[in-house]
């Protein structure tokens, strides 16, 4: 049975539908879903091992068999565990440095999950928009013609997640929402893509923990990435 991927075109982000083109380096940034158990030590592009084994990896084979004369340059610089000032520390070396054409970012997460098990930890969610935002400001003053992929970070009822994490999470995801809005990104709606997943299945056919996906769940934001970055879900006719 095929689980197509719905995204709903209420909150679509008006930009081209001209997204990867040849030449392209294609960067994917965030925390551990993003990382998906790469290997940090290999830091040449559009290897299997470096790539690690999820969302990033398909939705990065699925480009190279596709387009193999297209000569795309495609790199995860994922960590676990990692929440927006985390990745702002490392935001230079990792994402500047290698001049990407496209970046992809999901992040937020471990914000509101860090402050659950460890007070003081998390990242408030009006930091969390700052420190975001000047993430951005700085990548667009630093590579100007880069194009921007935001996914919304997303949890499940089942695990870790528990009524603890809301209204909170709601608020970081709304954030995130209207940063893609402002910079006019492309934007995954993962939340609502997981929500309609569950709901013959339940959440846990698709979560480990209601954070980090299963096999069938890094596919199934794969396959929405590549809807909305290549196939151009929610673009104007």
């Amino acid at each position: 049975m095929h689980i197509a991927v719905k995204i709903s075109l209420d909150n679509h982000i008006p930009v081209s539908l001209i997204m990867i083109q040849n030449n392209d380096v294609i960067l994917f940034q965030g925390d551990s879903i993003t990382d998906g158990g790469r290997d940090r030590n290999i830091k040449e592009a559009n290897d299997r091992s470096g790539l690690g084994l999820g969302y990033a990896h398909h939705s990065a084979a699925t480009m190279l068999v596709d387009s193999p004369l297209s000569a795309l340059t495609i790199y995860n610089r994922g960590i676990g565990g990692n929440r927006i000032t985390d990745l702002a520390e490392r935001w230079a070396q990792d994402s500047i440095e290698l001049k990407p054409n496209l970046l992809s970012i999901l992040i937020g997460v471990n914000d509101t999950w860090h402050e659950r098990n460890n007070p003081g930890q998390g990242v408030p969610v009006d930091k969390f928009d700052r420190v975001y935002r000047t993430l951005l400001d700085e990548t667009l003053k630093t590579l100007p013609g880069v194009r921007l992929v935001i996914g919304e970070p997303f949890a499940l009822r089942c695990g870790a997640v528990n009524d603890s994490w809301y209204p909170e999470f709601t608020e970081r995801q709304a954030v995130v929402a209207a940063i893609a809005q402002d910079y006019s990104t492309k934007y995954i709606p993962y939340q609502e893509i997981f929500d309609n997943a569950s709901r013959d299945t339940g959440p846990d056919y698709w979560t480990l923990d209601g954070v980090h996906p299963t096999t069938a769940g890094h596919l199934l934001m794969a396959r929405a990435w590549i809807d909305v970055v290549i196939g151009g879900a929610g673009d104007p006719d």
